[in-house]
């Protein structure tokens, strides 16, 4: 079983898929690691850390994946068109363990078929006990929601929390999270830490009990579409115009009094639904900030853009590239773990080598291509 790990080449990525520790933990399941030089440094990971740690060094991307039979990445490949042609670089039968965006980039999945290579979408690992391990989205969200609340500190013009001086009295901030999934859950805990008033906002009616316990304010309509508005997958399902209208009119009340709004609402393999409409955004105080965690996937704010900072209205909006890769030691160091939970399953114990069974429910969730083929289920109904 030989691994290979590559630089990251899209915009605003630091991080890496492997790091010194794990590839120790690599090669004690029977691994031989080649990483491409210099993929770590964004991160603060050396190449003679990976050396010492048992991997092998090579000068280029082409050098690592020609050595590989599988190989990890944190973004998923590049085409000739947007740089450096990483999907060229796959050959037939390796296998490719990265976030792909499946659900969305279509033609990627069916570029993977083509080539023969076997592909396993990592944003796709079900949500279940046995698989919390292996959840990089989980484990880069909590990072990303810690560092937004940070960024509305540096980007707001006073202090978070309530002090007490010789010139008087500062009043704390006022913090509003809009959605409450592990993001959310732990942007609420930072900015409470910071000091703020914190109040938070969901359609899961879950959410409410794990928002209060964290010392904040749950705010949302209640009523009977609210009871029923979680998948079984624990994702927020898609709600009626109805209730939307609702929602929308409490929290632009709310919005209102606030200083800090945070969005972190996403419904996967769909745009980002707008939260925070330009109308709200007219009404709150000068000197307010939003950050738009899903700014990515076209933001719950419409006036975000997407990597800048934009003052509108007297609102100063974030719209981070890439949150977790602004922690980037740390969220290489938790994402590599998730894929060596990932891998770790699948490594014969005799022989050393992969081996994908199929009837199990991770890989079931995450395989995306085999054998020429796009097999992910709903990638293949009509």
């Amino acid at each position: 079983m030989k691994i290979a790990i590559v630089k990251e080449r899209r915009p605003h990525e630091t991080r890496v898929a492997a790091t010194p520790e794990t590839v120790k933990k690599l090669k004690a399941l029977g691994a031989e690691i080649t990483i491409e030089a210099g993929a770590g440094v964004s991160a603060a990971y050396t190449d003679q850390a990976y050396g010492e740690a048992g991997a092998t060094i090579v000068p280029d991307a082409a050098s690592a994946i020609a050595a590989g039979d599988i190989v990890f990445k944190i973004q998923r490949p590049m085409s000739a068109e947007e740089g450096l042609d990483e999907l060229g670089l796959l050959r037939q039968g390796q296998t490719l363990m990265s976030p792909l965006g499946a659900l969305t980039n279509r033609e990627l999945v069916q570029a993977l078929a083509s080539r023969g290579v076997t592909s396993f979408a990592l944003e796709l690992i079900p949500r279940i006990t046995r698989a919390q391990s292996m959840d990089i989205l989980s484990s880069q969200a909590n990072l990303a929601g810690y560092k937004a609340v940070l960024l509305a500190a540096n980007n707001y013009g006073r202090i978070f929390p309530q002090m007490m001086t010789p010139g008087g009295t500062l009043a704390p901030s006022r913090s509003f999270i809009m959605g409450v999934g592990v993001a959310g859950l732990q942007a609420i805990a930072t900015a409470r830490r910071l000091g703020s008033i914190v109040t938070a906002t969901d359609v899961r009616p879950a959410t409410k009990e794990q928002v209060q316990s964290l010392g904040a304010k749950f705010v949302a309509v209640e009523d009977e579409e609210f009871k029923a508005a979680e998948t079984a997958g624990g994702y927020a399902k898609q709600m009626s115009p109805e209730y939307q209208a609702k929602q929308a009119a409490l929290v632009a009340e709310h919005i209102k009094q606030q200083d800090i709004v945070i969005t972190t609402a996403l419904i996967p393999g769909r745009k980002a639904p707008v939260l925070v409409s330009e109308e709200m955004v007219k009404t709150m105080k000068p000197g307010s900030v939003i950050v738009d965690m899903a700014v990515e996937q076209g933001g719950n704010c419409p006036l975000s853009e997407f990597g800048k900072v934009v003052e509108k209205h007297g609102v100063r909006i974030v719209g981070p590239a890439n949150l977790p890769g602004e922690l980037a030691t740390d969220a290489s160091a938790l994402f590599s773990r998730n894929l060596l939970n990932f891998i770790t399953p699948m490594v014969d114990k005799e022989t050393r080598a992969l081996t994908i069974n199929l009837e199990d429910e991770v890989v079931k969730g995450t395989l995306v291509t085999r054998d020429g083929q796009i097999v992910h289920p709903s990638l293949t109904q009509a």
